[in-house]
């Protein structure tokens, strides 16, 4: 299937299995021990059967928004630890096609000028328009490379790495932009705390 199992903070794909006799709306798609589940709504004229061809179509622009918000995921990440410092590990995230989510370890508000400087690198590597690649690295060599990577993840071997220019290099294995300049701009519309110690930046 060509539809993205919610995965590591990333929704899943919707859109549409079309069979012969009607077509199958995929609200949702998720993964359960090694299959994918297309949770959705069948509006045909009969009954779906086992061994049915069909063509699998994800919503394109659903998916490019959420590819948009996962690019400009990692940039954040990459920002805020510039501006902020190494005290700054990623705690959570949600990756949708309206917004992103970004939990992080840090024991403070921060300040305007501190959001106002982590949005302007962002933007200054949007306007780069770097290209953003992904390739298959075998699990040792990518954490020697400094891809970051999440404190008690499991990863595959090889793992997957997507690197935006020079500028950042994690372990992932969501959908991504072609370029950084796909994603337009980042703007941060809140920051605040979610436990101690955690904080919470949401952005579109």
């Amino acid at each position: 299937t060509p539809f993205y199992a919610e995965s590591g903070g990333q929704v899943g794909d919707a859109g549409e299995l079309r069979f012969e006799g009607g077509v199958f709306e995929v609200k949702d798609t998720a993964g359960a021990t090694g299959y994918h589940l297309h949770r959705g709504v069948w509006k045909g004229t009969g009954p779906l059967r086992a061994g049915a061809s069909c063509e699998a179509v994800v919503d394109a622009a659903r998916r490019d928004a959420i590819r948009r918000n996962h690019t400009g995921t990692h940039l954040l990440h990459k920002a805020l630890k510039e501006v902020l410092g190494d005290r700054v590990n990623q705690a959570g995230s949600l990756v949708a096609p309206e917004r992103l989510r970004f939990d992080f370890t840090f024991d403070r508000a921060m300040t305007a000028a501190e959001i106002q400087s982590v949005e302007d690198r962002v933007n200054a590597e949007i306007l780069r328009n770097d290209g953003v690649e992904k390739r298959a690295t075998p699990l040792d060599e990518a954490k020697r490379s400094g891809a970051m990577a999440l404190f008690g993840e499991k990863y595959p071997d090889p793992v997957r790495v997507v690197s935006n220019g020079a500028y950042s290099r994690e372990l992932c294995g969501g959908t991504h932009c072609l370029r950084t300049g796909d994603i337009g701009s980042l703007r941060i519309v809140s920051e605040g705390s979610i436990a101690s110690g955690i904080r919470r930046v949401e952005a579109v």
